[in-house]
């Protein structure tokens, strides 16, 4: 792949794998630029937009920026499947950007057989407050907002196997917002930040060490995990990012054989809308968690920390 000009006023780019690109407009202002869509997760079309909207505008907040516009991006078969239907997804993605201040821009859609929606979300940023996740320090404690699962519970949805309130349980963490995780965390002195997605809490973590050159250890007991997801873990019902992201990291992990191998499904597991991991001196890592709590991010915990720097980075994962 070749690569692009040096350009001073690129501030983050492609090469540490950052949750959204940033582009200095003057010494005050930056914009903050991300494109997000995915095939749909839930039955219920406005729910849809409703996730893939949040889903597109939290990669802007976990940088620490404001979103202001968005362009809808979307796939819809041109036959097979009433207008409707789509009509309800845009409308599910306009209702969360008015909610958030987000002007919809216009969009494009194009004539595909697969389902496929997001949006490309512009920002502003204060170029002296931006949260990469290359800012993770040694000593550092590391704070996840929102459990995880939410993979491992759409497989489940897809073949009937989700009992109602592990549905209703993973519904809810998709449609927290992170605009307000994300200023807490900027409150309290976060130095680096990224939100969990598709590469699973371990994919995103091994992303923030690979990029600050970290050597992070995960207490697989603190991390929160939506009600049920063990057990239908236990029952493989798994994704196929599983094994990709399992590839992504290898080489860079050493797991405790004592963790229960279905946890570490989970921790595995592509998040949608997931929540944000933060990294912050340990001494503010408490008053972080209460505040978060405070504003409704009841599952926020500690759930590890950083230590001596390791090339390339690496991650531990202990019960």
């Amino acid at each position: 792949m070749p690569r692009q000009p040096y350009d001073p006023r690129l501030l983050v780019g492609y090469d540490t794998a950052d949750d959204a690109g940033v582009f200095l407009l003057r010494d005050d202002l930056a914009l903050v630029q991300t494109v997000d869509f995915f095939t749909p997760i839930v039955d219920n079309p406005f729910v849809y937009g409703q996730i893939a909207a949040l889903n597109s505008l939290n990669d802007v907040w976990a940088m620490g920026g404001e979103a202001v516009t968005a362009l809808s991006v979307a796939a819809f078969p041109r036959k097979g499947l009433p207008f409707e239907v789509l009509g309800e997804i845009f409308a599910g993605g306009l209702d969360i950007l008015i909610e958030n201040g987000v002007a919809l821009l216009g969009g494009h859609t194009v004539d595909d057989q697969e389902i496929k929606f997001g949006y490309a979300v512009t920002g502003t940023i204060d170029p002296k407050r931006i949260l990469r996740n290359s800012g993770a320090r040694p000593g550092d404690a590391i704070v996840l907002t929102k459990p995880i699962g939410t993979g491992i519970v759409s497989t489940a949805i897809k073949f009937n196997r989700a009992p109602a309130d592990v549905v209703e349980a993973s519904m809810a963490t998709m449609l927290q917002s992170s605009r307000s995780a994300a200023r807490l965390a900027l409150e309290h002195g976060a130095v680096g930040a990224t939100d969990v997605t598709g590469f699973g809490l371990l994919g995103h973590a091994y992303e923030m060490v690979s990029a600050s050159g970290l050597h992070l250890e995960i207490r697989a007991s603190a991390v929160p995990l939506l009600p049920g997801v063990v057990e239908l873990a236990r029952k493989k019902n798994v994704t196929r990012g599983d094994a990709t992201n399992r590839d992504y990291v290898d080489g860079h992990i050493r797991i405790a054989p004592e963790v229960d191998p279905n946890v570490v499904r989970v921790l595995f597991d592509p998040q949608t809308a997931g929540g944000l991991l933060v990294a912050l001196a340990p001494d503010r890592a408490d008053g972080l968690v209460d505040a978060l709590r405070d504003a409704g991010y009841t599952s926020s915990t500690v759930i590890g920390a950083c230590s001596e720097p390791v090339p390339g980075g690496f991650l531990s994962i202990v019960p």
